[in-house]
């Protein structure tokens, strides 16, 4: 399978969700442009507040498409851009890559710098829908299912139906934490 771009959005306020876009523009060293998270430094209000010099990490969010089929399956009613992801993919192990990843998503290019770590808005969103994204596997490990970050590189439009392209950081791989 060749792993793309299912759905782009974006939003101009702190709102939740996000609205499905035809295309988003992604501008390097910033995010997507018009988007109420894109700058160099801390967007998101709980950063700010603690200390808004801190570099964004946070510039870019990507879910894997994959997971609004599994919570529909579940009787949860999520679509993409829902849960405030700028980029939905599809056909890509977004949990398995390692930090320093560049992925070529259309004209542009993002390194993956964490995890989401979501915050409980998800369940504002849909009650118990924060249990099924941060949950303890059966080995007793925190998993988080709610996407992962990253910054531009390079700009660029990004389409849905755009590859997606992955090149891995040269050895060691460290495996993602929360941005």
């Amino acid at each position: 399978m060749v792993s793309s771009v299912r759905a782009v959005h974006s939003s101009p306020t702190h709102d939740f969700s996000k609205d499905p876009m035809p295309s988003i523009t992604l501008l390097e060293g910033i995010g997507v442009s018009g988007d109420a998270h894109a700058g160099t430094t801390v967007q998101h209000r709980s950063r700010m507040a603690r200390d808004p010099s801190t570099p964004n990490l946070r510039q870019v969010h990507l879910i894997h498409g994959e997971l609004f089929d599994q919570l529909s399956d579940e009787g949860f009613t999520v679509e993409p851009g829902s849960l405030g992801e700028n980029i939905t993919t599809r056909g890509v192990d977004l949990f398995e890559l390692p930090v320093g990843t560049r992925l070529s998503i259309g004209e542009a290019t993002v390194v993956v710098t964490g995890l989401r770590n979501p915050c409980r808005q998800i369940d504002d969103l849909q009650p118990g829908l924060m249990k099924r994204l941060v949950f303890k596997d059966d080995d007793g490990h925190v998993r988080r299912l709610a996407g992962i970050m990253g910054i531009v590189a390079r700009g660029g439009v990004v389409r849905p139906g755009d590859q997606i392209i992955v090149d891995l950081p040269p050895p060691p791989h460290y495996p993602l934490t929360t941005v």
